[in-house]
């Protein structure tokens, strides 16, 4: 009886599942509720993976613009506007007054009215260095500026500012050329306007001058002004030895360079340099009648107007080794000057300059300066030149110098005359 009653309820429990399960089967789905899990978790994978690799590509996108937008910042700051050229320069303001005495060079100081009055002018400077292939130089100087005093008082005392240019306010292509070493010790420079001296092996000179006269350890015979068309070669070796040759023809680009129509100066330098001291020789031969424009001797220009000159120079300079003492570093320098023209006599003259740095503030200069500027043989009056100077850096871009400086002439009458000069530059560099 029981085993009867136990089917009879395991038949009766079974007859009620099985419409329930029936149903449940019709209303849920349960393998296609596991089919469209797996469906929606596989096409959110899906999904998030292609959004993050969306999103990494605009990242990247985004990165390589920054990247670029900093390298042109970089480049900015450093003075580039290109993938090849840098950028520099500089402008000085000059306010300055000068006193000369009456009667020189039968008043043309006086008729200008220049003595006794303060004048402004300016200097603009820019210095673009091109490189093709990491050593080579492509070098243009942009220069304008306003400095057209007199020019009794620029020659005659040859007293004409280093910071002076007078451009007409015009802004003009002032120098221009190209630089090719040909290995580690070899260097050759070419262009249609070349300054001798910086395609010399040895720096002549360490001091810093407020005068034209005092660059380069006295800028005129041997050193001077040459900006032409024209080509030089240094060899510079490992222990501080140094050789150079190069020529200028003045208006090479008309009367072709080094030609008998041309006049050309042919400067060879030797020189041993050493970190705190350095001494050099050179010889520039000036063929018909290179004059040297501003720097004249108080009888006439040193370059003669028609015939050929030897010009010979020493320099020498040294420095200590730690600044901010009572020692300052001297830069010498003496020229002589033979001459084959008619109705000149031989020169000479000599340079003396002193320096002291970080004095009285850091980066600060002191400078010191007198000489004798190109001095013929049979001059009845002895040609003097001297600067004072404090260079006051104000910060990395603006240095303030205060200077004084004189010359010692003769009038048209062969009397010694005198000028004083005052000057306060502002220099700003960017």
């Amino acid at each position: 009886m029981k085993l009867f009653q136990q089917m009879l309820v395991a038949t009766a429990s079974l007859g009620l599942i099985a419409p329930i399960a029936a149903q449940a089967s019709d209303v849920i789905n349960l393998e296609g509720m596991n089919d469209y899990n797996r469906s929606k978790k596989s096409a959110k994978r899906f999904d998030s993976n292609t959004f993050v690799n969306e999103v990494n590509e605009e990242l990247a996108t985004i990165k390589g613009r920054v990247d670029g937008l900093e390298a042109q910042q970089n480049n900015f700051e450093a003075g580039s506007f290109s993938d090849t050229t840098t950028m520099d320069g500089k402008a000085i303001f000059t306010v300055q007054s000068v006193d000369t005495e009456d009667g020189f060079n039968n008043a043309a100081i006086a008729d200008v009215g220049y003595t006794g009055k303060i004048h402004a002018a300016y200097t603009y400077q820019l210095n673009l260095n091109t490189s093709f292939n990491g050593d080579d130089n492509l070098y243009v100087r942009l220069k304008s500026g306003n400095h057209d005093g007199p020019s009794d008082i620029k020659s005659n005392y040859n007293t004409y500012l280093s910071a002076g240019a007078g451009k007409a306010d015009a802004l003009t292509v002032d120098k221009i050329w190209y630089t090719l070493p040909v290995n580690e010790r070899n260097t050759v420079f070419l262009g249609p306007k070349v300054e001798n001296y910086y395609m010399h092996g040895t720096t002549p000179s360490i001091y810093k001058s407020v005068l034209k006269s005092f660059t380069l350890g006295g800028n005129g015979a041997a050193l001077g002004a040459s900006t032409s068309p024209g080509a030089g070669w240094k060899y510079e070796a490992d222990n501080g030895f140094a050789v150079s040759s190069n020529f200028t023809t003045q208006k090479g680009h008309q009367t072709g360079m080094l030609t008998n129509e041309g006049k050309t100066s042919w400067a060879t330098q030797v020189g041993y340099t050493q970190p705190q001291y350095s001494v050099s020789a050179i010889v520039n031969m000036k063929y018909n009648g290179w004059t040297d424009g501003y720097f004249q001797s108080i009888d006439g220009t040193a370059r003669p107007g028609d015939g050929n000159s030897t010009n010979i120079g020493l320099r020498g300079w040294w420095r200590p080794d730690n600044t901010g003492t009572a020692t300052p570093s001297i830069s010498v320098g003496y020229d002589t000057s033979e001459t084959d023209a008619t109705g000149n006599s031989n020169t000479t003259a000599y340079f003396v300059g002193l320096t002291w740095q970080d004095m009285i503030n850091a980066d600060d200069r002191i400078g010191i300066a007198f000489g004798q500027p190109q001095k013929h043989e049979d001059d009845t009056v002895d040609p003097f030149l001297y600067e004072v100077y404090y260079d006051y850096p104000v910060n990395d871009s603006i240095t303030v110098t205060p200077a004084i400086f004189g010359g010692t002439s003769k009038n048209s009458a062969g009397t010694e005359v005198d000028m004083t000069g005052y000057m306060v530059n502002t220099t700003f560099k960017f």
